[in-house]
């Protein structure tokens, strides 16, 4: 670990050298305060401690992040089950049942749009949850797609509840509480034809990412998700990660 630098110090009273004559005699220097040094010395501690957390992002900053490679699953109702739902074609007129995806649009607004998305290579090191809804995406056309996942995290409030490796509970921009996600306990998984996935509310997902140089994609959310239900890990910043995705 760097060694932090501290912060500027008080600047020293200086002594003037110049000669004495005996027509203009120097004045006597004023009496020192007596809490002069000791206001110093708070002064300098006072600019030392708020010159260490700069430094120390700066360092943490230029650390090299570490690549962690993920190999793809495929997405299946069995394999995805922790995460939310893979929906395949069913025939016409079958009755609504388990299958179907099980949505929560009660908080808001549904909104049902096409977004088209470029240039997402296979490689994530900020990973996303929605709190107040579940969200489905799938592309259009079928295209294989891959989704970077963590299972949901949120918690009741802060309180001395910890996750892996002591991760504390945070507060969200959006107002609920909820565990960063462990780098551990991401998987990825690649979508293949034409099935959309429905993300359960909270699951922490990253994508989509393709190798195609454009895709478009349907999605259903609410109509206010990524303006007040959007938060975001930086694995980067915080563990020190970038994942890249092999399939």
């Amino acid at each position: 670990m760097q060694a932090l630098g501290l912060g500027r110090g008080c600047i020293p009273f200086h002594v003037c050298r110049c000669r004495r004559t005996a027509a203009s005699p120097s004045a006597p220097a004023p009496p020192r305060p007596r809490n002069a040094t000791r206001l110093n010395t708070r002064i300098a501690a006072v600019r030392a401690s708020t010159a260490q957390p700069t430094q120390m992002e700066r360092a943490h900053a230029e650390e090299p992040a570490r690549v962690v490679k993920l190999r793809a699953v495929e997405a299946t109702p069995e394999s995805f089950a922790p995460f939310g739902q893979v929906i395949a074609a069913s025939p016409d007129g079958d009755e609504f049942g388990p299958h179907d995806a099980q949505l929560d649009l009660s908080r808001g607004v549904p909104r049902f749009y096409i977004m088209r998305l470029q240039d997402r290579p296979l490689e994530f090191s900020t990973i996303t949850h929605h709190a107040s809804v579940t969200q489905c995406l799938g592309s259009i056309g079928g295209q294989d797609w891959y989704l970077g996942v963590a299972k949901p995290s949120i918690v009741d409030g802060p309180s001395d509840q910890s996750g892996q490796e002591g991760r504390k509970p945070l507060q969200s921009p959006a107002g609920h509480c909820y565990l960063p996600p462990d780098p551990a306990e991401v998987c990825v998984f690649r979508v293949s034809g034409p099935k959309f996935l429905k993300l359960n509310r909270g699951t922490w997902h990253a994508g989509p990412l393709f190798k195609a140089d454009a895709v478009d994609f349907y999605n259903l959310e609410l109509s206010n998700t990524n303006v007040v239900d959007h938060t975001t890990h930086h694995f980067k910043k915080h563990d020190g990660i970038i994942f890249v995705v092999e399939d």
